[in-house]
């Protein structure tokens, strides 16, 4: 404890700790002199921590009674550091439950002195980003995603409650290889003892986990994100559709066959929602229908529409001959 300012710190926390120390206690504490002590007592209070010095048999050092530091102390750098690593979590779909990122900003900003927390708002609404986000990202749970941490790590076996993309519920015991997000989707990689083979499983897909007391041995030279991106290169890209149609549920059945998509009826209308491989196809069958309608996500279903609308166009600029009979 070398530098002056971690031997500060470390009297703060003496501080926090005791209710009173002397300066003789401190001195001893901190491999210091007293004269020292108080040269850091007047650096404390210069920071704004209310450090009291009192002379006589029960004197010594203390903070105001009543004074409650806050609970993190970061330098300006730290601060910009843990601000952007959120903003860009957010960003890439890498944060887990909603709620979580917003409110650790709110937590850290409140923290911090005015005049940085002020600097890291001008950060925050003049910043912007090339890569396009995501309306509703896929989230797995925290209890979720550090019980897997911890699982892969210490390669213990889990029992996984698992949905597909269908809803259907399954129950897998797997051996956890390790975790990669990818594409703006967590996922999970390891042995899956009810096929037999090593897969790769969506982390917001997973209802429940266990951690069990099995152990696996660690699979030799085994790169989980190698595996996840050659597993993931087979699989047909689908696009999670959501469109709220201008009709009623009665109508939308009527049409739509509910085989493929989830119709839930709505104050506005009726909430559409599918998996398609192609948006030039969903964008064919919406036209079909002849119901208003919003697009809710994706956006390259905007552009899917947009085409097919100019080439209905292009189709009814079209002039020829009648035909004479």
């Amino acid at each position: 404890m070398s530098h002056p300012a971690s031997r500060v710190l470390a009297m703060l926390e003496l501080l926090q700790l005791q209710h009173r120390l002397t300066g003789n206690d401190l001195a001893a504490r901190l491999g210091v002199d007293e004269r020292t002590v108080r040269r850091y007592a007047t650096m404390l209070q210069e920071l704004g921590i209310p450090v009291t010095a009192a002379r006589g048999r029960y004197g010594g050092y203390r903070l105001a009674p009543g004074y409650k530091l806050p609970p993190l102390m970061l330098t300006d750098e730290e601060a910009v550091a843990v601000v952007l690593g959120l903003l860009a979590a957010e960003r890439l779909g890498l944060a887990t439950e909603a709620p979580a990122t917003a409110a650790a900003l709110g937590k850290i900003t409140r923290v911090l002195p005015t005049r940085l927390a002020d600097r890291l708002a001008a950060v925050q609404e003049t910043l912007g980003f090339t890569l396009h986000r995501r309306e509703d990202p896929p989230r797995p749970a925290t209890a979720t995603l550090l019980a897997l941490g911890q699982a892969s790590r210490e390669r213990r076996r889990v029992a996984l409650t698992y949905r597909s993309w269908k809803g259907a519920l399954t129950l897998r015991e797997v051996d956890p290889y390790g975790m990669v997000f990818h594409a703006g989707r967590w996922y999970l990689t390891g042995h899956d003892h009810r096929t037999g083979e090593t897969r790769t499983f969506r982390l917001d897909r997973i209802v429940s986990v266990d951690v069990t007391e099995e152990f696996f041995p660690s699979p030799r030279g085994f790169d989980p994100v190698a595996h996840v991106v050659r597993s993931l290169a087979g699989v047909p890209y689908t696009w999670d559709v959501e469109v709220l149609m201008e009709t009623d549920l009665i109508q939308a059945r009527r049409r739509v066959p509910e085989s493929l998509v989830t119709l839930t009826e709505t104050a506005d209308g009726v909430l559409l929602r599918t998996r398609a491989q192609s948006l030039d196809g969903m964008a064919q069958m919406l036209a079909s229908l002849g119901w208003p309608f919003t697009i809710l996500r994706p956006d390259q279903l905007r552009a899917a529409l947009a085409r097919h609308a100019e080439r209905l166009a292009a189709i009814a600029a079209r002039q020829g001959t009648p035909v004479s009979h």
